[in-house]
């Protein structure tokens, strides 16, 4: 891990190489790893014993990132795991149930339950600038993290920057804009604690 920050920190003083070298991993139109790279994924993520990971997943990881999945954790079909502007880190006894969208730098605890059609997504794009088109303007990122034992519901949004504490329920359609306490459910859009989960309510 230390080697690989030496040499992206090493490439920010070389961009006529760091350009050679996206081009070479990243199709710039697909915005997705080169065919060729991933073939090789296998060799450089890691998967943890008794993981799987559908065939239909799209994984969009590059070797200069990290891909992590624990132990007997599934990605599940129609799947889009991208961590090309950061880490994907997923624990053991974790689901990544159907359709979900997971863009880093994201941290996912271990018996964590993602149901269906969710986005966890740790990017956006800049659009401060009015005299530049939105795709002129870069991307800017703020790392998420879900604790141990979630569940969150089918169609939920989780936004940049946002921690969810362990034993969490985010409830289906939540917009989650800011940090959940420990032990809370939450619902709505933008969502809000609704009630404690510590068993003194």
């Amino acid at each position: 891990m230390k080697n690989k920050e030496q040499i992206r920190e090493g490439l920010k003083g070389s961009p006529k190489v760091k350009q050679v070298l996206d081009w070479l991993i990243m199709n710039q139109r697909d915005a997705r790893p080169r065919w060729y790279v991933r073939l090789l994924a296998p060799l450089y993520q890691h998967r943890g014993r008794g993981s799987k990971i559908y065939r239909n997943v799209r994984m969009d990881t590059p070797p200069y990132r990290q891909f992590r999945l624990g132990d007997h954790s599934v990605v599940e079909s129609f799947c889009c795991i991208n961590n090309a502007v950061g880490d994907v880190m997923i624990g053991d006894y974790t689901r990544i149930g159907l359709h979900n969208t997971v863009i880093g730098p994201v941290t996912i605890g271990s018996h964590v339950n993602l149901a269906q059609g969710i986005t966890v997504t740790a990017l956006n794009h800049n659009f401060e600038n009015p005299e530049l088109r939105i795709d002129q303007q870069g991307i800017s990122t703020k790392a998420v993290t879900i604790g141990d034992d979630c569940w969150i519901g089918a169609n939920a949004v989780i936004l940049p920057g946002v921690t969810i504490g362990e034993h969490c329920v985010i409830a289906a359609g939540a917009v989650v804009t800011k940090d959940v306490p420990a032990h809370s459910l939450v619902a709505g859009v933008p969502a809000k604690v609704i009630r404690s989960l510590t068993g003194n309510c």
